[in-house]
């Protein structure tokens, strides 16, 4: 099995970051100086793989623009001398990444499900915009690995306390195998005292294409929308599916305060604004 696509859902109205998101879609907000989707493609690309499907929403062109050639701005920042300034446009350019269009917000299950013509019986990943990997975590790298060892579906998970459950969907567990967690199926954010178990997944997925037929059989679940979770349970009980637990290194950019905290880690990590930066926030909390 050699997976060598990635399917990013990025259809969201992003409603918890208005007006920001008004006229700009949510993954070109910045994490520091770079749009959050570009920061998921280049996990991608860094992982291995060298296909792209980006699943956008009616009028999310900005994307597609952000990831085209722009040969007048190249030519303008060079004219001027903005050498470094030309790097990172042309760091943004990505000719692996291609387009679906999502043209009703049907849900999670329904925004992969568009991409089957695209990934072609192949089997692929799924990275979702809002959650961002610290580079220096081989997560998805591992995430493959795992699912070329196992020839099955590989999701990622994490721990969680009892006031999170209820924000993901959560594995019931069918024992163990080489480090991994068999799932028996998944409860799409449970109450705390319902859930089977503090395993919550999140935004890292290596699916065998199997998970297109469970997603034709899903109907609507949680929030009137097509749940994904739904359609891994009902790939676990036809096929393995496994989870792999991250112990850290993820960020939630779904919510202002968490995309403050990952502003703070990556900028912190610069050369070039990372001491200035730290210098400042002691000071800011010394006035506080």
């Amino acid at each position: 099995m050699s997976v060598r696509t990635a399917v990013i859902p990025a259809a969201g109205l992003g409603t918890r970051f208005l007006p920001a998101t008004k006229a700009v879609p949510k993954g070109l907000l910045p994490v520091v100086d770079t749009p959050a989707i570009q920061l998921v493609v280049e996990e991608a690309l860094a992982s291995g793989l060298d296909d792209v499907v980006i699943v956008l929403g009616p009028g999310q062109e900005a994307v597609r623009d952000h990831f085209a050639p722009d040969r007048r701005l190249e030519t303008e920042l060079a004219a001027r001398g903005k050498h470094e300034a030309g790097d990172a446009v042309r760091r943004a350019t990505r000719p692996e990444v291609r387009f679906a269009l999502q043209e009703e917000a049907l849900g999670l299950g329904h925004a992969v499900r568009v991409a089957e013509q695209l990934v072609a019986g192949s089997a692929f990943a799924v990275m979702l915009g809002d959650d961002l990997i610290d580079p220096r975590v081989t997560l998805l790298r591992d995430m493959l690995a795992a699912a070329e060892r196992t020839g099955g579906s590989v999701v990622a998970t994490m721990h969680v306390g009892p006031r999170e459950v209820g924000m993901y969907g959560v594995i019931e567990a069918a024992g163990e195998q080489d480090g991994l967690v068999r799932i028996a199926s998944l409860v799409e954010k449970p109450a705390p005292d319902e859930a089977p178990s503090d395993l919550a997944v999140i935004g890292r997925y290596v699916f065998q294409p199997g998970i297109f037929e469970a997603l034709r059989r899903t109907g609507t679940g949680a929030g009137g929308e097509i749940q994904l979770t739904d359609a891994i349970s009902i790939l676990a009980t036809e096929q393995p599916v496994y989870a792999l637990l991250l112990e850290s290194g993820r960020f939630d950019v779904g919510n202002p305060l968490d995309a403050l905290d990952a502003q703070v880690a990556f900028a912190l990590e610069r050369d070039d604004i990372g001491e200035e930066l730290r210098q400042r926030l002691r000071a800011r909390l010394d006035e506080a």
